[in-house]
């Protein structure tokens, strides 16, 4: 709302708006003979909202190195690498350097030996899914398929 005094020909208006959202708007103005209270006219403000796209999470393979508790697998993983550095060349290189290249080593072997994951998790939390669970819904769904082919509360009860 704006204040107009009958004496001054200026108005004072004031729109509260949060700092970040001031370059968003776009128009402010009066409405001329709209009184909300007396002395008072209506303000109207435009504001430009863009509406942004959320972008999914891209989905990045995970490394089974749960794996390397096994000792097999541990054996192998570490004879691999063994190998790997001493086939490194590990000459003319800064700290920076040969880090980078002993993290490749070590990340590339644990690809090969461990495995890596395929896709993202589709269930979330399945500790409580055992095999009583697994019988309850077949034969939920078992009654489900009967009770809509013959359409009546009698299939469903059964």
């Amino acid at each position: 709302m704006t204040y107009a005094a009958s004496t001054v020909k200026g108005m004072v208006d004031y729109i509260i708006v949060q700092q970040e959202d001031k370059t968003k708007v776009c128009n402010v103005k009066i409405i001329p003979n709209e009184e909300c209270v007396s002395k008072h006219k209506l303000l109207v403000m435009n504001m430009r909202f863009n509406t942004t796209k959320r972008w999914c999470k891209k989905f990045e393979p995970r490394v089974h190195v749960w794996k390397l508790k096994e000792d097999k697998t541990s054996e192998e993983y570490q004879s691999m690498v063994k190998d790997k550095v001493a086939e490194a060349e590990w000459k003319h290189f800064d700290v920076n350097e040969h880090w980078q290249q002993m993290k490749n080593i070590m990340m590339d072997t644990a690809q090969v030996t461990c495995g890596v994951s395929k896709g993202p998790c589709r269930h979330k939390e399945t500790w409580w899914w055992n095999e009583e669970v697994g019988e309850g819904v077949r034969e939920k769904k078992k009654k489900y398929g009967s009770w809509k082919k013959e359409n009546s509360t009698y299939a469903w009860k059964e």
